[in-house]
């Protein structure tokens, strides 16, 4: 069910397509629906959206907002990230309300994933 007014898909560059498929598909299980070669949807991740086809990438140290994914075992999760090929650009710290860490994926988009 949709909410008036509600964050309801996002859109995510990447220099890469197939490449961040194949990272977020391996690190955190995503399946996805290709329209074209320029575009690639997920599902079930929390949000839908989709990855298209783009010569930019996003980081904090631009401005652009951050996506914190959501992980039951932090440790666990920052393996995976790095024997998939991303980058831990900070590590696991504590914040109000839990841990997190931060990487980018081999496209250079940066993300985060936290934990109680």
């Amino acid at each position: 069910m949709n909410h008036h007014h509600s964050i309801n898909y996002l859109e995510i560059p990447s220099r890469d397509i197939a490449s961040s498929k194949a990272f977020f598909n391996k690190v955190f299980g995503w399946k996805y629906v290709d329209y074209g070669p320029e575009y690639s949807c997920f599902m079930d991740v929390g949000i839908t959206g989709g990855f298209y086809q783009a010569d930019v990438d996003f980081t904090l140290v631009r401005g652009c907002p951050l996506i914190v994914l959501y992980s039951n075992d932090l440790e666990s999760t920052q393996a995976s990230v790095i024997a998939a090929g991303g980058k831990i650009t900070t590590g696991i710290f504590n914040f109000p309300g839990g841990r997190r860490f931060h990487f980018t994926e081999p496209c250079g988009n940066e993300y985060a994933v936290w934990s109680e």
